[in-house]
């Protein structure tokens, strides 16, 4: 009988010790990582920027090129007026949305420009809608005043234009 109170003794101390050397384990475990060491590093942003940039070949520490003039900074959300006639060109990349008057589509080949909101491809002539988000792939492309209309367009461009 002494055997068994003996064994279930043994059992239970050895429970108890390994339970104890776990959690004091995973507490000298978690202490020992601090953060921005090489066991836990903290990285920016503008460190990966850099570190692609230099796999890249290219050494620079600003990746983002700045624009010749403010008016072609990708950024910035600028309202344009366009006339009768006058044709808004936008640079590769740039988005427009029409606010007031009927704008339809220029292009020079046959191929379109997005139309993000309804997720359709607009070719040349094609009637641009109103608070629709345009996006031009490829420079060369653009909106107009529709033939005939008497009054502008007032759009909304982020990106680079040109005016024609």
């Amino acid at each position: 009988m002494m055997t068994k109170r003996k064994y279930f003794a043994a059992i239970i101390s050895a429970c108890i010790c390994i339970g104890a050397g776990s959690i004091l384990s995973v507490k000298v475990n978690s202490a020992s990582t601090t953060p921005g060491t090489t066991d836990d590093p903290v990285v920016t942003k503008s460190y990966v920027d850099q570190q692609i940039q230099k796999a890249l070949g290219g050494g620079a520490t600003n990746p983002t090129p700045t624009p010749s003039t403010p008016e072609q900074n990708s950024n910035e959300v600028k309202n344009v007026s366009l006339k009768p006639g006058q044709i808004l060109v936008a640079d590769a990349g740039t988005e427009f949305i029409v606010r007031s008057g009927h704008a339809v589509i220029y292009t020079e080949d046959s191929n379109g420009v997005a139309d993000l909101t309804a997720g359709v491809d607009l070719l040349n002539g094609q009637a641009a809608p109103k608070n629709h988000l345009l996006s031009f792939p490829r420079d060369g492309r653009g909106i107009q005043v529709k033939p005939g209309q008497t009054s502008g367009l007032i759009v909304m461009v982020r990106g680079g234009y040109t005016v024609k």
